[in-house]
């Protein structure tokens, strides 16, 4: 890729777009970490034209984030790394890292049943004499299609008809699309029926599950299902394809497994931290059965709905795993849409290297370049 001076680059901002906002949080002490970050953005800021980026990486524990844009309409402030905002999807691998903590102590196997932990007054699905299991859920080869059928929420609150009856009507509807592990279909609905499995097994409401499993000893503070008094206020703001405002809409915990979570930058980061310290003692059993590369594309009909943000080679946790390819390493990625934002977070586990970027407009074309940009940076942050 042509490398134009960052000074070139703002001159050209000014004169297509009127403005060049940019901030930038406390800095780094990797100074090639700070220039790297901060051009990509840069670039990827003006060639997406949405009304607000923010990026930031992770190297040897060592983080950068830069904002540009405006995070609110009007607001003259670009989204920093305490800046809130939906992850969409990349919740999924949350729920993963739930699963791989709760199979780690013995609560539940990998293989269990759902019919045996779901905990609900349903005859689960199955085909050709394969259930439904716990690691079919995680890896979106349990056969469920993409979303639940149910009816249409109000405008101000579309997940309002998300509800445990709607869920448990859905199972016993039979609705699997193909034998359970024979494929793979990405699944919103599949996800949030895995949360409350674990939320069953584990004898919890699935926020204070989460709490305790990840948020709290992985220090992340800003990280939530539902927002706190004050969060509002950091908000970033999502845009629908046409450009216009979205508001932000609650999701009922019953959905909280595939996409329910606000978060930061700053917590994401932490967050991709703990999985790059792979030799750390603390976690260490959660960290492998979570990375694990438990399907393989190889043999899989169908497979479907993996390869927007890069080619999925196989599937661990929630995480979509990437082989090294050219220059880039093995990569675990996930990407999230939700409300007007698209997120991705993406790192390298061999080479302590994680990346996040959000835009905050739908715009599959803005969405699909940045994930690539974020795969390209953790290459030039961690070559072959």
């Amino acid at each position: 890729m042509n490398r134009t001076p960052p000074a070139s680059v703002c001159l050209l901002a000014v004169m297509a777009m009127g403005a060049c906002l940019l901030a930038a949080s406390a800095r780094a002490d990797d100074k090639l970490l700070e220039e790297t970050v901060e051009f990509t953005g840069e670039v990827l800021f003006l060639q997406s034209r949405v009304p607000a980026l923010v990026i930031g990486a992770v190297r040897d524990g060592k983080t950068a984030v830069f904002g540009f844009g405006e995070a609110s309409d009007g607001s003259g402030k670009p989204p920093d790394r305490h800046t809130m905002l939906r992850i969409g999807s990349i919740t999924k691998a949350f729920t993963g890292q739930v699963l791989a903590g709760l199979a780690a102590d013995g609560t539940v196997k990998l293989t269990d049943r759902l019919q045996d932990r779901i905990g609900w007054n349903v005859t689960i699905p199955g085909r050709d004499g394969h259930p439904i299991r716990l690691i079919d859920l995680a890896t979106h080869s349990s056969g469920l299609p993409r979303e639940l059928e149910r009816k249409s929420g109000p405008p101000d609150d579309p997940f309002s008809t998300l509800t445990p009856e709607a869920y448990r009507n859905g199972l016993a509807s039979d609705p699997l699309l193909f034998a359970p592990g024979t494929g793979a279909l990405y699944s919103n609905f599949g996800f949030d029926v895995l949360s409350a499995a674990l939320s069953h097994a584990a004898g919890k409401p699935y926020d204070v599950l989460l709490k305790e499993r990840i948020l709290d000893p992985t220090g992340l503070k800003d990280t939530v299902l539902s927002l706190r008094a004050g969060d509002r206020e950091r908000l970033l703001q999502g845009h629908n394809f046409d450009g216009k405002p979205l508001p932000d809409v609650t999701t009922p915990l019953i959905a909280g497994g595939a996409s329910g979570i606000y978060s930061t930058p700053d917590d994401i980061l932490r967050w991709l931290s703990w999985h790059l310290d792979r030799f750390a003692s603390k976690e260490a059993e959660v960290r492998l059965l979570d990375h694990a590369a438990y399907l393989q594309r190889d043999g899989l009909k169908p497979v479907s709905g993996f390869d927007e943000s890069g080619r999925m080679d196989a599937i661990s946790l929630g995480w979509i795993v990437m082989e090294p390819r050219g220059d880039l390493p093995l990569i675990l990625q996930k990407a999230g849409a939700l409300q007007g934002i698209f997120s991705y977070a993406a790192f390298a586990p061999t080479r302590s290297v994680g990346a996040f970027v959000a835009i905050n407009k739908f715009d599959f074309g803005a969405g699909m370049a940045m994930a690539k940009v974020v795969n390209q940076l953790i290459g030039e942050l961690a070559p072959r």
